[in-house]
C-alpha cells in the first residue's frame, strides 16, 4: 500500500530531478551567450559583408533588367535572383486622420477597420478597393516591378535573412 512518505520520497527525487533539468539548462544558456559575445564581432563583419555584396548583386540587376524578361527569375549558386511584381503595402501619414476618415466615409465598417486603441487596422484595410483608400487618405505603394533576391536552401537561411534584414533594408 502506498504512503504519503512513499509519496513525499518520490517527490523529493522528482524535485532533485528538476533541479539537475534547470542547472543544466542554466549553463546551456550561460554557454549560449558567452558563445554569442565571442561570435558577435565576426558576425557582425559577416553580416556587413553580406549586406554589402546583397546592394552591389541588386545594382546589376537594376541596370539589366532586360536580361530577365523570361524567364523573370533565374537561380546562381543557391540564390534566386531577378524580377518579380511588388506585393504593394498601404501607407498613411496620419493614422488620427484615417480614422476620422474611415468614420467619416465608412462607418458601417469603423468596427473592422479600426482597433480599439484608434489606430487603423491595416490587414483590414488591406481588403479595400483603391476608391474606399483614396476617400479615407491611404495610398498604395511599391506595386511595380521590384528587384527579387532570395536564398533557395535551407531553414538556416531563414535565421541568416532575419540578420541581413536590417542591414539591407532601404530607407524610404
Amino acid at each position: 500500500m502506498t504512503s504519503l512518505a512513499d509519496i513525499e520520497s518520490r517527490a523529493k527525487k522528482y524535485a532533485e530531478a528538476r533541479e539537475r533539468v534547470a542547472a543544466i539548462v542554466t549553463d546551456l544558456n550561460a554557454g549560449i551567450e558567452a558563445l554569442k559575445r565571442s561570435e558577435m564581432p565576426r558576425l557582425k563583419k559577416a553580416i556587413a559583408s553580406a549586406a554589402e555584396h546583397h546592394d552591389a548583386l541588386k545594382a546589376l540587376i537594376e541596370e539589366a533588367p532586360e536580361l530577365f524578361q523570361k524567364p523573370r527569375t533565374v537561380v546562381f549558386h543557391g540564390v534566386k535572383i531577378g524580377y518579380q511584381k511588388g506585393r504593394g503595402g498601404i501607407e498613411w501619414d496620419d493614422a488620427d486622420a484615417v480614422v476620422l476618415a474611415i468614420q467619416k466615409h465608412l462607418p458601417d465598417q469603423a468596427e473592422a477597420l479600426i482597433r480599439w486603441t484608434g489606430k487603423p487596422l491595416k490587414e483590414a484595410i488591406n481588403q479595400l478597393d483603391v476608391a474606399a483608400l483614396k476617400k479615407i487618405g491611404c495610398r498604395v505603394v511599391d506595386t511595380g516591378e521590384q528587384v527579387f533576391i532570395k536564398a533557395v536552401d535551407s531553414a538556416v537561411d531563414k535565421m541568416v535573412d532575419a540578420l541581413l534584414k536590417d542591414a539591407t533594408e532601404e530607407v524610404v
